[in-house]
């Protein structure tokens, strides 16, 4: 009503865009390429063990992108795209910008991207060890990671064997498991030839790919040590946010944290200041005065074993 007050013009503009086919059609284009990007970032954001799959979360999403570029374009994909050509220039640059040692690192120890069924999955997929690239950077990280002569030897000569499924990889259950099991479990179950390696993915295949879950622990410590509750003893606060945190962590466990409404509520959740304004994680909301709420929402969960320190 206040552009048709001050401006009639500016307020039949509005209404004839609104009204507009065309534009509604842009804009659902406009949330089809974001979606693979926005879904992406959700991901990261977690502290879901994911740094081992930041290389192919990348290349599906920006596949993804252009497959959605080209459909709305009505072209092939051996076309000329000036859109998609300005947008795969910004996602490169900010892949650049934000691309660190750790990914790499994570990526070609991932027993899962050698497997014949991961390779046969998708055009112009090569296993880690035949990437130009990928190769250079490996050979760079392992001559800052291993800095005596003879455990880069060593490093080399254990990679060789894991990435061609060779001498103590050579065997039936080794080669079929790098698909059908995690790559933590894969390396418990078989890494022991190769110690160096083994040590170096241990302490990788399980790391978040953001530093936001520690984040939100502080987050979490502002709601608690607010103005209004200023006289906590550090002790105190500290033991409220570590109850928070394995509630949180409880209540993912849970199917409605998948589904629904309340899907993965706490991702970004603890970004508020005030919890009387997050809007979605007041349904989720898991009350520490409220027992008989944590029995339903947890089931059969004992919650005592999970909280004690």
């Amino acid at each position: 009503m206040g552009y048709y007050k001050d401006d009639a013009q500016i307020s039949g503009s509005v209404r004839d865009m609104v009204l507009n086919d065309q534009w509604w059609r842009n804009v659902d284009f406009v949330l089809k390429i974001t979606t693979p990007i926005h879904d992406m970032i959700r991901l990261a954001d977690t502290d879901t063990p994911c740094l081992h799959l930041i290389y192919e979360m990348w290349d599906s999403m920006i596949e993804q992108v252009k497959k959605d570029i080209y459909k709305f374009e009505g072209k092939q994909l051996d076309e000329v795209s000036d859109l998609y050509s300005v947008i795969h220039d910004i996602l490169i640059a900010r892949w650049t910008k934000g691309n660190n040692p750790l990914h790499c690192l994570a990526h070609f120890l991932n027993p899962r991207y050698y497997s014949k069924h991961w390779l046969d999955g998708g055009a112009g997929r090569v296993p880690p060890h035949k990437d130009r690239e990928v190769s250079k950077m490996r050979l760079s990280y392992f001559k800052k990671f291993f800095l005596i002569p003879q455990e880069f030897a060593e490093v080399k000569e254990e990679y060789a064997k894991f990435s061609s499924c060779t001498q103590e990889f050579n065997n039936h259950d080794s080669i079929d498991d790098r698909w059908t099991s995690s790559p933590h479990t894969w390396w418990t179950n078989y890494g022991q030839d190769a110690p160096l390696l083994m040590n170096l993915a241990m302490k990788l295949l399980t790391q978040p790919t953001s530093s936001s879950c520690c984040e939100r622990n502080w987050s979490t410590y502002n709601f608690i040590h607010s103005v209004k509750r200023n006289v906590l003893t550090p002790q105190r606060a500290e033991d409220l946010v570590f109850l928070h945190s394995n509630l949180r962590h409880l209540s993912r466990k849970i199917e409605a944290y998948k589904t629904g409404e309340t899907r993965m509520w706490d991702v970004g959740g603890d970004s508020f200041e005030s919890l009387s304004v997050v809007g979605i994680l007041e349904v989720a909301n898991l009350s520490l005065d409220k027992p008989e709420r944590q029995a339903v929402s947890f089931g059969d969960v004992d919650v005592d074993v999970v909280v004690e320190e």
